[in-house]
Parts: C-alpha cells; structure tokens; sequence
C-alpha cells in the first residue's frame, strides 16, 4: 500500500504530484486556504486521473486545526490513518515574510506565522514523518534562521529526528535556479520499530545526493548570457550547455504553444517598447527579465514586481511555459475559469515538480533502505 499523505498550503499541489506520481505515496488529505488554488489542484487531478484525497478537503485557514474541537478531530484521523499505514504530513507554508524579495517580516507578519502553526499541527498530530519546505531566507538570514532553529527544536522535543538540506531545484533537472530549505523529520517511535540509528543532535543520516540528477557546478557552465533580441528568431543549441536544464528544450518537451494553457498570458497595456528593447536573457533587474532559450530561468515568481519576458517573441510567457518551467508534466493543465493572477501566483508559489518526485524517493528509498515494508 502507498503511504499516506496529508498536505498542508497545498496550492496547485506541485509537491503532492512529486511524491504521487511515484506510485509510493498517496495524498489523503489536502489543505489549502485560497479556493480558486484547490479549484485548480482538483481540476487537474482529476485530467490525469488521480483519486481525490480519501479524507477530503479542508478549505480554509491552517490555524483553525489547531481549534480545541478540530484538533481534537484531525488527531483521531491521523490516528486511524497511522493503524492503517504509514503515514505523513506535508507543506511549504506561505514564505513571503522570510524572503528578502518578500515582506520580510520574519515569524510576526501573517505568513511568517503560518510556520509555527504547521509545526504546532505536527507536534500535536504526530505524524510517522514530516516534510517542510521554505525559502533559502529562513535558512541563511540570520534574523530569520533563529527561529527556525526555534522550530527544530519544538520539533526535537516532540520526538523527531531531523535532516535538512539547502536545495537547488536545477540540481533535480528542473530548468530553474531555485534554492529552498528542506526539513525532514522521522518521529523516534518509528525509527525505533525500523531501527533507524540518529547521529549527534538527533540528526538523521539522510543521503540528501541519491535523489539528484546534477551537482550545483551546472550553475558554472558556461551558459550564454545576453543575446540580440530578434522576433520569431531561430537559433542552434550553443556547445557546451545541459540541453535538458533549458527553457527551449522543456517548452518543446511539453509542446506548450499546443498545450491548452497556451493562449493564457498577460497583454501589454502600454504598447511593446519595453517588450522589444530588452536583449534575450537579460535578466539583470526585477521587473521585465527576458528569458534565454539556451539557459535555465531564475526563480518562477511572476508578481506585480517581477515579469519574465518570452526569449523570442514580444510578450510575457504563457500559463504553459511556466508549467514547463516548473517541470510539471504536459498532462497538468490548468482550468481555463481561473484568473490570471491566481494562475502565475500558484505557478510561483509551487514547488518545481522534478524537485519533490526527486525528494520523495529519496524519502522513500530512507526508509525503504532501513527497514520499512509496503
């Protein structure tokens, strides 16, 4: 049997599909506040035929689990979904506060919240194992990395070993320079019936490299820089880039300008000045970066503040290209009703695909390598 999953800030569900589509795990319970964002998650579920969660949605602010009455009930179905299988919680909580191209408010703006209320719920519910996802700002600024130690240690003394990791999606084969911080717990009940062995500081020997396609140096190739921007231009691969980390080979892999996402892009509203002055792959500013075809795109976030500009042609990319900038097989589609803002917010807030599938089976084959059985 799959293990069992509960999701927390689900969005779009681009961490749930990660660990889904390798066939280990199973999504059973999903949470997501916005609901244009769980429209989105179970409309393109439902187009590439994966069941809906065995225990429902919850729609709605992650703080109300916490409530006296509805802990209460969300402890007693982990509990059942433990008797039945093994189980676990997952979820990247709203990182605005922690991201210095964010709010950066840090644990007391509303986002930044959000953390310790999932670690709260995990605490209290007592999940086999847990997954959190952040941005690389809770990780190495220091304002912010003492709460998360913070965190850790809550973690610690509600009986988990933990293992973290500094990620870079490129380094799973997403075509995206992405850094995130990851935090894997393991609760010592379970090591103990797997036999599991921590090391100093209850760490967990966790190979965060058995999962990975690419080392950070692909970041050092000498990918192309800035290119004269020329419409509708065709150009040949450069010698000496990785293919398959480039924007070009993913938007053909996923035959986006077919895909039905296509036609789903920002128009200009003052003219294509700004649209046609900008050279290929110049992606020095925040606002208005120019892709390059033959290179890797920096981080998905496409806000008010930051516009990611199609390589070749006068506009911003489509719905579709940055699904394939995501990694996200051509299968995920997203419902056409949906607004375009909450399309490219979802999009940027989710995490790469290749990047969780990556992370879930280096989970699974942890376990699997000490002791657990299906």
């Amino acid at each position: 049997m799959p293990i069992n999953i509960f999701s927390f800030f689900s969005g779009a569900g681009f961490l749930d599909l990660g660990f889904e589509l390798t066939n280990f795990y199973k999504v059973v319970y999903v949470n997501e506040f916005h609901r244009p964002f769980n429209h989105i998650y179970r409309f393109a579920r439902a187009n590439m035929g994966i069941e809906e969660p065995i225990y429902g949605y919850f729609i709605g602010d992650v703080a109300q689990v916490l409530d006296k009455k509805n802990i209460k009930a969300f402890k007693r179905l982990m509990s059942q979904s433990k008797a039945e299988n093994l189980t676990g919680i997952i979820g990247g909580p709203p990182c605005p506060d922690f991201s210095v191209a964010g709010k950066n408010r840090g644990q007391h703006g509303e986002n930044g919240k959000l953390s310790g209320t999932y670690v709260s719920i995990i605490c209290q519910s007592k999940p086999d194992f847990f997954l959190f996802e952040n941005v690389k700002g809770l990780y190495r600024t220091a304002k912010h990395r003492a709460f998360f130690e913070s965190l850790k240690e809550q973690l610690s003394n509600a009986g988990y070993y933990l293992t973290e990791q500094l990620i870079n999606s490129i380094e799973y084969g997403a075509p995206q320079d992405r850094e995130r911080i990851i935090l894997i717990g393991i609760s010592k009940k379970l090591a103990t019936k797997l036999k599991i062995k921590s090391q100093k500081d209850f760490e967990l020997k966790f190979d965060w490299e058995s999962g990975k396609k690419y080392s950070r140096d692909v970041l050092t190739v000498p990918w192309p820089t800035h290119s004269t921007y020329n419409e509708k231009s065709i150009t040949c691969i450069p010698n000496d880039v990785i293919e398959d980390l480039t924007v070009q080979y993913w938007w053909n892999k996923n035959n986006v300008l077919a895909h039905p996402n296509a036609k789903m892009y920002f128009q200009p509203r003052a003219g294509l000045t700004r649209f046609t002055s900008i050279e290929e792959g110049d992606v020095s500013k925040k606002c208005y970066k120019r892709l390059h075809r033959w290179r890797y795109s920096p981080t998905a976030a496409y806000g008010h503040n930051e516009v990611h500009i199609h390589p070749y042609l006068p506009r911003r990319i489509s719905v579709a290209e940055a699904l394939a900038i995501q990694s996200l097989p051509a299968s995920f589609i997203i419902p056409e009703d949906v607004s375009l803002s909450d399309a490219f917010k979802t999009i940027g807030n989710g995490v790469p695909f290749l990047a969780a599938e990556g992370i879930a089976e280096t989970l699974y084959k942890f376990l699997k390598e000490n002791g657990y059985k299906d």
